[in-house]
């Protein structure tokens, strides 16, 4: 499943042309607020592409940023590092609620993602992840502590 999670990541991690700019031109759009650069500098990160050295941390912040303005293949991507772990710890709640928005705006293959990342989930935390403005708050409350 990892593997084939990483997989549609990858497919799924470009936007806008079939490779991005330089790694330098990116992540200066990124820095500067463009959410396509963001989430291409996200994916550069997690794999470790060209010169870029693979950086889960850094992969797991440049997709958030893309993600929470909205683009919903970064929201498909920001599902799958929480489903995986890959730079934030394992939190198939999280998961879920990421995968759901991106498939609200259109992506099927989240859609499959969040029914299987569902099936994973105890009683207590599916009525968690119907909820996620509620997890997102507490996350939030508890990174300003």
């Amino acid at each position: 499943m990892k593997q084939l999670t990483t997989f549609f990541r990858r497919l799924l991690g470009f936007t806008g042309s079939s490779y991005p700019q330089s790694f330098e031109e990116t992540k200066l759009l990124a820095e500067q607020g463009d959410a396509k650069a963001q989430s291409n500098l996200g994916v550069m990160y997690s794999f470790g592409d060209g010169d870029v050295p693979a950086n889960d941390a850094e992969a797991f912040k440049w997709t958030r940023l893309a993600a929470e303005q909205g683009l919903a293949t970064a929201q498909f991507n920001l599902g799958s590092m929480y489903e995986l772990g890959d730079g934030v710890p394992q939190n198939n709640t999280r998961a879920y609620e990421w995968y759901s928005v991106s498939a609200n705006q259109g992506i099927e293959l989240a859609e499959m993602y969040r029914d299987m990342v569902y099936e994973e989930l105890s009683p207590a935390d599916r009525e968690q992840a119907q909820h996620p403005l509620t997890t997102a708050d507490r996350e939030q409350a508890q990174q300003m502590l």
